[in-house]
């Protein structure tokens, strides 16, 4: 199963380019299974037994399952769907000396930047259109290899293996053709998105490494993909509510967008999506607000988003006795400052589930002298305040655009996942 599941996860990994992708894939897959798209303009008939989802902004989406009975509890299972990455600026063409047109991005989220140069990228995101009198979103994906950032060679800058600072506006541009090129990128876009190039209004797009994933090692024991950061717990999370009875709980698995920008957005952990959502769905069972409260007081939250392995070259990195491992479970994260949600019973809850799941679990604390990540959950509850636990699974190269994880965690958290929402 170990296998099975990795290559699962591959290829939804490569069905989503972007958080807008990610989305598009979990939703056909959702309702595949029979769950009901729900909008927030709409109103909302739920009944018991039903199945829905909703999004917003199309980065952000959240399922839910309401069991015959309708109980009185959530039970949450938190994610995110965006990677760092690089975003195209408007008015992207820059013409180079005549010779070559390179394209304008910025950095989204904190990224290792390194590991962009030199690798097949493309394109891919939404457009904004006009089409019949009608503004439109479409998803786009430039599925070939069509960019390139080029390394500067070593014998322009000798000491760049003594360490080199890079700068985003100067180094980091891909290089996308020859200069006088009939095929400019706006053409490209069009032909892409299925429209004329005036017809296009705006877009949102990023770039994405082409590099396939792999399950690799002496015995095929790793995984490497990009954006394994977040999409491998939201990829369990969404298979853990699929293949879990949903019978003692309202089940809700929910993807947040923006979280590696600090969450501050309409569809990120900081906004009211989720708090929306269950209050919809207490209003829609004829229950009072008084009622909603008493359901997150009796509630549970798994925030799910990666955590940081022990690194073979660099074990000093690490907490001296709190050494994540690839393979050997689920991560239970801490931390003194709350950066995490996890505290002694929020942590007993879990470890109790990964038990009676039968998988492993390890845990997480920083160095105390080295400033660690933030997550989704500590966010999500200044609008939604339940015990909530932060977990993720154990990875390398975090914020590389290609990372390596274990190839047996993907599967253990799905089982916790299962259990969970059972």
């Amino acid at each position: 199963m170990y296998y099975e599941t990795a290559e699962k996860l591959l290829t939804f990994i490569r069905k989503s380019p972007t958080a807008f992708h990610a989305v598009d894939t979990m939703k056909n897959i959702l309702a595949e299974q029979g769950f009901q798209e729900l909008f927030e303009k709409d109103y909302w008939k739920l009944i018991p037994g039903g199945q829905y989802m909703v999004t917003r902004n199309n980065s952000a989406l959240i399922a839910f399952s309401i069991p015959e009975n309708a109980p009185r509890r959530f039970h949450i299972m938190a994610s995110h769907s965006d990677s760092p990455t690089f975003k195209i600026k408007e008015n992207p063409e820059i013409t180079v000396e005549k010779a070559y047109v390179k394209l304008n991005v910025e950095k989204y989220g904190g990224m290792l930047m390194s590991p962009w140069f030199d690798r097949p990228l493309s394109v891919a995101g939404r457009v904004i259109v006009s089409e019949k009198g009608e503004i439109k979103e479409k998803l786009v994906d430039i599925d070939r290899d069509l960019l390139m950032i080029p390394s500067l060679a070593i014998h322009m800058n000798r000491e760049v293996n003594s360490g080199y600072t890079y700068n985003p506006q100067k180094d980091l541009l891909p290089l996308y053709g020859t200069a006088g090129t009939e095929e400019t990128f706006g053409k490209t876009l069009a032909e892409a998105a299925g429209v004329r190039e005036e017809d296009i209004l705006s877009h949102d797009l990023f770039l994405y490494s082409r590099t396939r994933g792999a399950v690799w090692g002496a015995e095929k024991e790793f995984v490497s993909a990009g954006r394994l950061d977040d999409l491998q717990c939201a990829f369990a999370s969404m298979e853990g509510l699929l293949s879990g009875e949903k019978k003692k709980s309202i089940a809700v698995h929910c993807v947040m967008d923006n979280e590696e920008v600090g969450s501050g957005t309409k569809q990120g952990a900081a906004s009211t999506f989720l708090k929306d959502t269950l209050l919809r769905i207490n209003s829609g069972l004829g229950r009072t607000y008084e009622e909603y409260l008493m359901s997150l007081a009796d509630s549970f939250m798994i925030s799910a988003d990666n955590a940081h392995a022990l690194h073979p070259n660099y074990t000093d990195m690490t907490d001296p006795v709190n050494r994540p491992l690839l393979n050997k479970g689920i991560v239970i994260k801490y931390n003194a400052n709350q950066k995490y949600c996890t505290d002694a019973v929020s942590a007993a809850i879990f470890k109790d589930i990964c038990t009676r799941a039968e998988v492993p679990f390890q845990t997480f604390v920083n160095r105390s002298d080295m400033a660690g990540g933030s997550t989704l959950g500590n966010i999500s509850n200044t609008q939604v305040p339940v015990n909530t636990v932060d977990i993720g699974l154990p990875q390398l190269a975090m914020h590389s655009p290609y990372e390596t994880a274990g190839v047996k965690d993907t599967y253990s958290l799905i089982k916790a996942a299962e259990l969970f929402f059972e």
